[in-house]
């Protein structure tokens, strides 16, 4: 099991955002979390990588107690995850080859064959790596978020959590991110995509959660 949560509340001191979250993750599985804008998805998802408050009977998420977890042991967890984003953020001065290395430099890489190997590999499964070459704004914003993937992917990491990863595309480029992210589930890798944008919900077949009333609930296909 990726992540199991058992009546877990969930939020900030003073402030209870969710309640009784019941949850499990399988390893390979693609979920989507849909809910309005500020209805606690973000924060779900943040309390995942342990940057929310936690109290409950059981939340393990990659091996790890949130319950209990050590502030010295939170950058174990996160190098486990890969994130995605609305908001790419990537180097604006470096084409995309060198802001992929940077992220690999960053997190204790120093061969520097390994280092392109690694890029280039993750960079041809995804259909970009004639991208290499390019600079952020030369991309579109369809490119920019499958190099965002990219990005995310370069750790091989067990987990992968996209936070409105649709949100500034358009409909095609949309589509086209979500079944890229579901196409993660075929190397190992779980995926739990948050949108607002109903559109997307049933261009996949895959389970759907809603947060509503401070609650995660199964939705009703």
């Amino acid at each position: 099991m990726i992540i199991e949560y058992q009546d877990v509340n969930i939020g900030y001191p003073g402030h209870i955002i969710l309640q009784h979250i019941n949850f499990s993750l399988d390893k390979k599985q693609f979920v989507f979390l849909t809910g309005q804008i500020g209805s606690g998805k973000t924060t779900f998802l943040k309390s995942i990588y342990a940057d929310a408050l936690l109290e409950g009977k059981k939340a393990n998420v990659l091996g790890f107690n949130l319950l209990k977890i050590k502030k010295r042991k939170i950058p174990r967890l996160r190098r486990k995850i890969g994130f995605v984003f609305q908001d790419f953020k990537f180097l604006s001065d470096r084409n995309i080859y060198e802001n992929l290395r940077f992220v690999l430099k960053a997190t204790g890489w120093t061969n520097e064959v390994k280092i392109k190997t690694r890029i280039y590999e993750i960079m041809k499964i995804l259909d970009i790596d004639s991208l290499a070459d390019l600079m952020p704004y030369e991309l579109s914003g369809g490119q920019l978020q499958k190099t965002a993937i990219a990005r995310a992917l370069l750790n091989n990491p067990p987990l992968v959590l996209a936070d409105e990863p649709t949100a500034n595309l358009d409909t095609d480029s949309a589509h086209h991110i979500i079944e890229t992210l579901h196409r993660l589930t075929n190397y190992g890798i779980s995926v739990i995509v948050a949108t607002h944008n109903q559109d997307i919900l049933y261009s996949i077949k895959a389970p759907i959660f809603k947060v509503e009333n401070s609650q995660i609930i199964p939705a009703l296909l």
